[in-house]
C-alpha cells in the first residue's frame, strides 16, 4: 500500500508498471511543480523498488554519479554512487531535470537505457550487468530547453516518454485538501486562481503557478494566515519579480481574497 499521496491525471501509472516490467527506461516531461517527483515516489512504493533520487545542474559529473575512489585510514577505497547503487541492488535512479546535467554526464546512461542493460566503471575496471529490479528514469520541464541546453535524439529515442501537466481541476483541489486539510471552498479559490495564472499570456511569468505552491498557501491558511497574505507569500512573490508583473498578480489574487 503506497503511502504516499497520488492521483493518477491520466493512465501514468499503467505505463510505468509496463515499463518496470519490460525493464523498458522512462522519460517524464513537465512543468515545475507538477507532481513529476511525488509520483517516482508512489510508484517507488507501489513497486516496492528504493528510488535513488538525484537533482541534476551544472556542475554535475559522471563521478557525482557513478562514484568514486576514496581515502580513510586504511587506505584507498572505492564508493559507488547513487546510480551505480541502483544498477547493483536493484531500484528506481531517478535524475530530476537531466538537461541541467553536463552533456559528458548523461554519455554514461547510453549502456543502461538501451539492451545492454550494464555500467561500465572505467577506474575499476568493471562492467555492471543491471540487477532485474534497477529502473532508469529521468525528467526535465520542457520549458527550459533552448539551443545550449536540451536532451540529444540520440538520447532521448532511448526512453519510452510520459507527458505531464498541472492536474486537472477536480484533481487539484483533491490534492489540496488532502495535502493541507483547508476547507473545499478555500481549495477551489486556489484552483481558480491557477487556472486563470496559467492562462496569463504576454507576461514575464517564466514558470506558471505550481501545485505546490498552492498547497504552501493552503497550509499557511490552515495555520491561520489571511486568505490574501498566504497567497501573496505563497504564490505571487514566487512567480516574478518585476513590478508590473506583481501589480498583475495582486489584482488577480484581489477578485478572490480581499486583502
Amino acid at each position: 500500500m503506497s503511502k504516499t499521496y497520488y492521483l493518477p491525471q491520466s493512465n501514468e501509472i499503467e505505463l510505468f508498471e509496463a515499463a518496470a516490467g519490460m525493464n523498458l527506461p522512462v522519460l517524464i516531461k513537465g512543468p515545475t511543480g507538477c507532481g513529476k517527483t511525488r509520483f517516482i515516489e508512489a510508484m517507488g512504493e507501489r513497486l516496492a523498488r528504493d528510488v535513488y533520487t538525484v537533482v541534476c545542474h551544472d556542475d554535475l559529473s559522471a563521478a557525482d554519479l557513478i562514484g568514486r575512489h576514496l581515502i580513510d585510514e586504511n587506505g584507498t577505497f572505492w564508493q559507488d554512487g547513487p546510480l551505480t547503487k541502483a544498477v547493483r541492488n536493484g531500484g528506481i535512479c531517478y535524475l530530476d531535470e537531466i538537461i541541467e546535467a553536463r552533456k559528458d554526464t548523461t554519455v554514461v546512461l547510453h549502456s543502461l537505457a538501451d539492451y545492454r542493460r550494464v555500467l561500465p566503471i572505467d577506474r575499476t575496471g568493471e562492467v555492471i550487468e543491471a540487477h532485474p529490479d534497477f529502473m532508469l528514469v529521468v525528467s526535465y520541464n520542457p520549458g527550459y530547453q533552448n539551443v545550449l541546453k536540451g536532451m540529444k535524439p540520440s538520447t532521448k529515442q532511448r526512453f519510452l516518454s510520459l507527458s505531464f501537466t498541472y492536474p486537472k481541476p477536480a484533481i487539484e483541489k483533491a490534492v489540496i485538501i488532502k495535502e493541507s486539510g483547508v476547507s473545499e471552498e478555500i481549495a477551489q479559490k486556489l484552483v481558480n486562481i491557477a487556472g486563470e495564472i496559467r492562462r496569463l499570456s504576454d507576461s514575464d511569468i517564466q514558470e506558471a503557478v505550481s501545485t505546490r505552491l498552492l498547497i504552501y498557501a493552503a497550509k499557511l491558511m490552515v495555520k491561520g494566515f489571511n486568505p490574501h497574505q498566504a497567497c501573496m507569500h505563497s504564490i505571487v512573490e514566487s512567480l516574478s519579480d518585476e513590478e508590473d508583473v506583481l501589480e498583475v498578480l495582486q489584482k488577480l489574487l484581489s477578485l478572490h481574497f480581499s486583502a
